[in-house]
């Protein structure tokens, strides 16, 4: 299969300059995509370009900025064309920051990054083990989707990978959504929530999760086709109310007891089971 990748350009590092190639890392085949249909006739919907109610030629269309309201000014696709940049081509890594050192809000898409050749191979190898030695990514800006995104570089195994991130005046200050709630807190109660984070602490698997919205839409359209019932998903009901909150946090706390003798005891069984299936053999 051929990579086709989103950007190709260079990492500029003081005066080492890297030919690379950047490509999404994420993967949208897995999104489930649903389209309009028109209820009478089960035929898709198909939006039009209009102005005034008549259609128009996708040719005729341009961008333009809204100074006020009806009144815009007009950019020629060619024009934008010409706004070339330094980080157009380049991204310049500018300074150096520590691996966790940036808040996650401002964290945005992923992108796998990669030599672009064998003779980049051996300056990419020496930059990412120069990060990963160091605990520390590298800093700069890139222009790609029509602006110019700050960005990470941090390794990723044999590679590196590429987060954007959000400028500051992104992100709405929090003030007035956190300035009302009330900092005081209960010691025993902060007690019995720490042992309960402590019991419920382990090491993150992302296959462990899944997409029980998309399974369950799947499923709903496998029905449909195979002109059947969709099979019931079950869910866990919720436990009884509990309104005081010293009492919910005993009770998850048992609750996780419980939860981890009977995963005990069935790791206790597996291996009984398979003590025997060796002597047997």
């Amino acid at each position: 299969m051929t990579l086709r990748p989103y950007w190709h350009g260079y990492i500029k590092l003081s005066l080492v300059s890297l030919p690379v190639n950047i490509y999404a890392a994420l993967n949208r085949s897995r999104q489930i995509s649903l389209h309009e249909i028109y209820r009478p006739t089960n035929q898709r919907v198909h939006h039009q370009n209009v102005v005034d109610g008549e259609p128009i030629d996708r040719e005729d269309i341009v961008k333009g900025y809204e100074v006020e309201k009806g009144e815009y000014v007009i950019i020629e696709p060619e024009e934008i064309k010409k706004l070339k940049i330094p980080s157009s081509e380049t991204l310049e890594i500018t300074q150096f920051v520590g691996i966790d050192s940036i808040d996650p809000i401002y964290y945005e898409t992923i992108y796998f990054v990669a030599p672009d050749g064998e003779k980049a191979e051996e300056a990419f190898v020496v930059i990412r083990e120069a990060l990963r030695q160091t605990n520390k990514m590298g800093l700069g800006q890139l222009a790609i989707s029509g602006r110019e995104r700050l960005c990470a570089l941090k390794p990723c195994g044999s590679g590196m990978i590429l987060q954007t991130l959000r400028y500051e005046d992104e992100i709405r200050e929090s003030d007035p959504y956190f300035k009302d709630i009330d900092e005081k807190v209960d010691k025993d109660q902060l007690d019995l929530a720490k042992e309960l984070i402590k019991r419920k602490t382990s090491a993150f698997k992302p296959d462990k999760f899944h997409d029980h919205y998309r399974e369950a839409l799947q499923e709903l359209i496998d029905a449909k086709l195979e002109n059947r019932k969709p099979e019931k998903i079950i869910e866990d009901k919720p436990s009884a109310k509990v309104i005081n909150l010293m009492d919910a946090l005993r009770k998850s706390l048992k609750e996780s007891d419980k939860k981890n003798s009977t995963q005990d005891k069935s790791k206790n069984s597996l291996k009984k089971k398979s003590a025997k299936r060796r002597k047997a053999g």
